[in-house]
């Protein structure tokens, strides 16, 4: 192998995008961790619920092509067809630009029924314009992005999403902090501005991505030899080509991106329902009568809070402030919640142009090993870090809060996402592999039916009074549970030579499953240690700490005595093969 095949194996561009990705995620818990503590929930609520439009947007417009892009591309390398990869790549970017302006169009101009109606929130209106920019931006970048990684190469992709994400953290933090220090009144309107701040700091990032996407690739074109003899396909017939694959993807995509978008509609309408019920019959606690957490009585004394907060402050509206709050709550588990699910981003970009090569080639066999890898490289970063989120869910929201939201609330949010966190990382896996095996279709009916559900429960569970917000996350988990397993079954059904689910899940879930005890245990043993129940915050960091800690070199020890990753697994990585000698894998 030359040393650019070498460079860019699969597991090669694995290994660029997840250092990539830790960058990134080290860059947004810098940002996140203390956003979370100088937003109020209700702030937080804002800028969760514009996200959640942006990501909509974002999905449609951007879900399918990226996808298709790189697979096209991928192929005609493959078969040495070089004047089509240019014309391509032409191709699919006048399609993302035409889509981002679309998306640009929605989330500025029309960004008060937006907010208004789409996400039951009217106060997150600035936060959804403040986003608008960086929906055309990142479209723009989506196309350098899936042009690269069909050549497998994941640097631009690394470096981009580094530059947003620093850009995100220098400019965003500095906004909300210097929106802050102004001292804005009303109380309120100063909160949701400092979010605005915080959020615009994307929309720069995606700016500046764009210009380092633009010259690297001019730069790269240059660097290729030429000129090429192939004769490229006509536009019609390679946009043709294109949307064939894009569109269900798209749709597949676009069905998680609706609902979530109907369920942060569904939970803040849901909410702001039961808090109506409880001011109309004259907000009392109930003694004797928890609920679940005790959420009824909870939510009694938020909305006392902020009737209270109204007889000074008229931007203080009481009921849909304290939806905001419990919102808010929630989205700063999901925040946690996602890291997870963003470790397998890299996955999924190298995994369809790699078995897309590997089925032109007509090699079953690496395919194979190719999604078999995957899918256990999944399951062992997966399944420790739910088992982890679930077993110190409050502990670790005490923790990446700093006090500024009720841990009694948010932590059972965060241990039941932590279960849920585990099924969304298989099912996207899952996913990619059908779509790289051309299966399209099907995973558009799997995220249907994970998501009829989710809303389903929602609108049961958020709307009962002693459920309330653990209904949100409860909907998730059976959503993606429902899903991924459907996935997998899909896989062993439809797709040529399907990998092993026994190799692939066993080991991994018994390191974890023993791992997560162990955390339990030691975070216990330290809490009594420290001083009781009621940690205060430096202790709690100490538990927290070593729990973690010692849950890692267990979870590493097991990983090595169990043998649960293959030589086949390192084969497939950069100096795999010495690593395989070193750990005395065979």
């Amino acid at each position: 192998m030359s040393s650019q095949q070498k460079k860019n194996t699969f597991f090669g561009g694995v290994a660029v995008l997840m250092v990539s990705t830790i960058i990134i995620k080290v860059i947004g818990a810098i940002y996140k961790i203390p956003l979370g503590i100088i937003l109020s929930d209700e702030a937080y609520g804002d800028f969760g619920a514009a996200y959640n439009i942006y990501s909509f947007f974002l999905t449609i417009s951007t879900a399918g092509l990226p996808v298709a892009l790189s697979k096209t591309v991928s192929e005609a390398n493959a078969l040495g067809r070089y004047n089509q990869v240019q014309k391509v790549f032409k191709v699919a970017f006048f399609a993302f630009l035409t889509m981002g302006l679309f998306s640009f169009i929605c989330m500025s101009v029309f960004a008060l029924p937006v907010a208004t109606y789409a996400l039951q929130n009217e106060k997150a209106v600035w936060c959804v314009v403040a986003l608008s920019p960086a929906v055309l931006c990142t479209c723009c970048c989506s196309a350098f992005r899936g042009y690269a990684q069909g050549h497998m190469n994941m640097m631009p992709t690394a470096i981009s999403q580094v530059t947003e994400n620093l850009s995100k953290l220098i400019i965003g933090m500095g906004l909300a902090l210097f929106i802050g220090s102004l001292a804005i009144q009303p109380a309120d309107l100063g909160d949701r501005m400092m979010a605005v701040g915080a959020i615009a700091g994307v929309s720069v990032g995606s700016i500046l991505s764009v210009f380092y996407l633009f010259f690297n690739h001019r730069r790269t074109n240059r660097l290729r030899p030429g000129p090429f003899t192939d004769r490229a396909d006509s536009s019609k017939v390679i946009l043709g080509r294109l949307l064939k694959l894009a569109i269900p993807i798209t749709i597949s995509s676009s069905t998680s991106a609706i609902v979530t978008l109907i369920d942060t509609n569904l939970v803040n309408g849901q909410l702001q329902n039961v808090f109506q019920s409880i001011q109309d019959a004259g907000p009392t606690v109930t003694e004797g009568v928890r609920g679940l957490f005790d959420i009824g009585n909870k939510a009694v004394l938020i909305l006392q809070q902020n009737m209270q907060a109204a007889l000074t402050d008229p931007s203080v509206v009481p009921v849909l402030d304290s939806a905001r709050g419990l919102y808010g709550a929630y989205q700063k588990c999901m925040s946690i919640y996602n890291l997870p699910f963003n470790l397998m981003v890299p996955l999924t970009a190298s995994i369809i142009p790699a078995v897309s090569a590997a089925r032109a080639r007509r090699n079953d066999l690496e395919a194979r090993k190719v999604s078999e890898s995957a899918l256990r490289f999944a399951a062992l970063l997966a399944l420790p870090a739910g088992a982890g989120l679930f077993v110190l869910g409050e502990p670790i929201i005490r923790l990446l809060t700093g006090g500024s939201t009720d841990y009694t609330i948010a932590g059972p949010l965060l241990s039941i996402l932590g279960l849920a966190s585990i099924f969304v990382c298989v099912q996207l896996i899952a996913t990619s592999i059908l779509q790289a095996n051309g299966i399209v279709n099907l995973p558009i009916v799997t995220v249907v039916i994970g998501g009829v559900v989710k809303i389903l429960v929602n609108y049961t569970l958020v709307g009962n009074p002693n459920i309330m917000i653990y209904g949100a996350p409860v909907g998730t988990l059976c959503c993606f549970a429902i899903a991924a397993v459907l996935n997998l079954l899909i896989i062993k059904a439809r797709v040529p030579s399907a990998p092993s689910y026994t190799k692939v899940f066993v080991k991994p879930v018994i390191a974890a499953a023993i791992m997560g005890g162990g955390v339990w245990a030691v975070y216990g043993m330290m809490e009594r240690i420290l001083g009781g129940d009621q940690l205060g915050f430096l202790d709690n960091a100490v538990a927290v700490a070593v729990a973690i800690g010692v849950g890692v070199v267990l979870y590493l020890v097991l990983v090595l005595a169990l043998r649960v990753i293959s030589r086949e697994d390192l084969e497939l990585m950069p100096k795999g093969e010495k690593l395989a000698k070193i750990l005395h894998i065979h």
